[in-house]
């Protein structure tokens, strides 16, 4: 009888509990030909990666920064395997510098993705931090790019820079750029920083606001748009949180516990200006900022953010109507202590809601190994798996990007490793591609086409309405992960839902187009369809021409009788 008993419980239990998908993530590293590690200068910084579709093949390929070492172009061949193109791609001239961040766009609107890589000094005989400059790359549209750092204007500013994101601050189509940087003064070694080394009143930074001239150059702006306020910088990312259809701009601060907090500025569009909300907002927050991720994690209509950073890292969730946050990492399970870095919401098991994965790391050179997290969304908590799921990473990783580069319909990662100052690390530091291998539910990928907006959509959010469940994904050029930037296609899953009942786009510039009746399992490209030209009143033009034609008769008659 008590065995009848236990096993009634236990059925009960079992039919109580949530029933999640069968998640499973594969290194399959050496299998797609990524061999990457980054080399640190001196400890400590970068580096990260960029998912852009460089050839326009449909196939999304990655840009990582290496540091001391190469950076790499990697072309997805298609096959589940890539091919490695800096050379070929023209790419070289990084190889004079140690590189950090890289991000990408459409800058000149010629329908190819350009490259913006941050440095944070040069690579031989490297003089007093910061005297180096950013990097910028034209596509070419032949597989090569070329330099055009001196022609935009980025070679008059030497900094030490981290984190690099596009937007689209004017709506006027062509892609702005945030830029954030560290220090604008350093004689010491960057892998013996300390409180007490980063307190000097000389050393933070301003981050970079770059306005775009029409795909012909870029001006610094920060100054003039509010941006005034120095910081250790980690970069930033553009991202509507009071959902009034322009991009806001969240700023992440390292050691702000003894100098500048994280800042939020809002757009005040069409003003040319940002206002920094972060006290008022509660987004101020006094901590070591490496990376916020951005997504609406409980499908209520504002974005969330999560905060990396040592020790406790932040979950702010978006109370509503934009005008404040509340930490909530203990109560959605969250609260793990690590040191992290790049961070990514991302519906990895296709059920209906967005799941977290956080890439962690030391600060090499201490060397101390930390797996990395995932973080099921299990009925709007957190449930940690990594490593049941096999993400349980032990590299020194620094950003991370999810895409679906063999376009099965569900997001595999890739994480930036750093190479291990001590030589006694006791795991293997190397980048990791994980494809996900998941049992998962349906799924819809859209990818934008801007006609007035954007190209590639920057700045714009598109939303799915499924039954009574509504879901939003913002495309964000960059910052929502550590100096890396993800996929530009928006994911969604849907479950077990045969179909979808509207997709909705907000273009940046205020274009809305909306789509019904829309099937799952399927990638779908959405054009811009622009504003219709006002229509001309035919009729008043006539009566108008009318009265000009009888006041031109009238005053030829008069001149014949004079």
């Amino acid at each position: 009888m008590e065995k009848v008993i236990v096993l009634l419980i236990n059925l009960i239990l079992f039919a109580l509990s949530p029933i999640t998908a069968q998640l499973k993530f594969t290194d399959i590293s050496s299998a797609a030909r990524i061999q990457h590690v980054y080399k640190v200068h001196e400890g400590l910084f970068g580096g990260g990666a960029c998912v852009f579709d460089f050839n326009t093949d449909g196939w999304e390929d990655i840009y990582i920064t290496g540091g001391k070492n190469s950076d790499q172009l990697y072309k997805n061949n298609g096959d589940g395997t890539f091919t490695e193109m800096l050379v070929s791609a023209g790419l070289t001239d990084t190889r004079k510098y140690v590189t950090n961040g890289v991000s990408s766009a459409d800058i000149n609107r010629d329908g190819w993705p350009d490259l913006v890589i941050t440095t944070m000094t040069t690579l031989n005989n490297p003089p007093p931090i910061p005297r180096a400059i950013n990097l910028l790359f034209l596509n070419k549209g032949n597989g090569s790019f070329q330099n055009l750092t001196r022609e935009f204007g980025l070679d008059q500013l030497y900094s030490f820079s981290t984190g690099a994101s596009f937007g689209d601050i004017n709506a006027d189509g062509w892609p702005d750029l945030y830029i954030g940087n560290y220090f604008t003064e350093f004689t010491g070694n960057l892998g013996n920083i300390t409180d007490e080394t980063v307190v000097g009143a000389n050393q933070i930074a301003k981050g970079y606001l770059f306005l775009n001239e029409n795909g012909k150059r870029y001006r610094e702006v920060g100054a003039g748009y509010g941006l005034n306020t120095a910081g250790f910088g980690f970069g930033g990312v553009f991202t509507d949180y009071d959902n009034d259809r322009d991009q806001d701009l969240y700023i992440n601060h390292d050691f702000g516990y003894k100098r500048t907090a994280n800042l939020l500025y809002e757009n005040k569009y069409p003003s040319v200006y940002f206002q920094e909300v972060g006290k008022q907002t509660q987004m101020d927050l006094r901590i070591n900022s490496m990376s916020a991720a951005v997504g609406d994690y409980n499908n209520d209509g504002w974005m969330d953010y999560y905060m990396t950073n040592i020790r406790f890292n932040w979950f702010m969730v978006n109370e509503g109507k934009g005008k404040f946050f509340v930490n909530r990492v203990k109560e959605l399970g969250c609260n793990y202590v690590a040191i992290s870095w790049g961070a990514n919401f991302a519906d990895f098991d296709q059920d209906g809601d967005l799941d977290l994965y956080v890439a962690n790391g030391d600060l090499n050179p201490n060397c101390n190994p930390i797996g990395d997290y995932f973080f099921e969304n299990i009925g709007g908590k957190f449930q940690e798996t990594a490593k049941a799921v096999g993400l349980q990473d032990y590299g020194i990783g620094r950003g991370s990007v999810v895409f679906d580069y063999d376009k099965d319909g569900d997001l595999d990662v890739l994480v930036v490793n750093q190479e291990a100052i001590c030589p006694d690390y006791p795991a293997s530091s190397v980048t990791r591609l994980y494809r996900n291998d998941s049992k998962t539910g349906n799924w819809l990928s859209v990818a934008l086409q801007g006609v007035e907006a954007e190209p590639e959509g920057i700045g714009s959010r598109i939303r799915i309405v499924v039954g009574k469940t509504a879901m939003i994904r913002e495309i964000d050029g960059g910052g929502s992960s550590h100096v890396s930037q993800n996929t530009l296609r928006a994911h969604f899953g849907i479950g077990s839902n045969q179909k979808i009942d509207s997709v909705i786009v907000e273009w940046t510039g205020g274009n809305r187009q909306v789509l019904t009746n829309v099937q799952p399992n399927q990638f779908l490209l959405i054009r811009e369809v622009p504003k219709p030209a006002k229509k001309t009143n035919w009729i008043y033009l006539i009566i108008a021409g009318g009265v000009v034609l009888a006041g031109l008769t009238g005053w030829v008659l008069r001149q014949k009788k004079s």
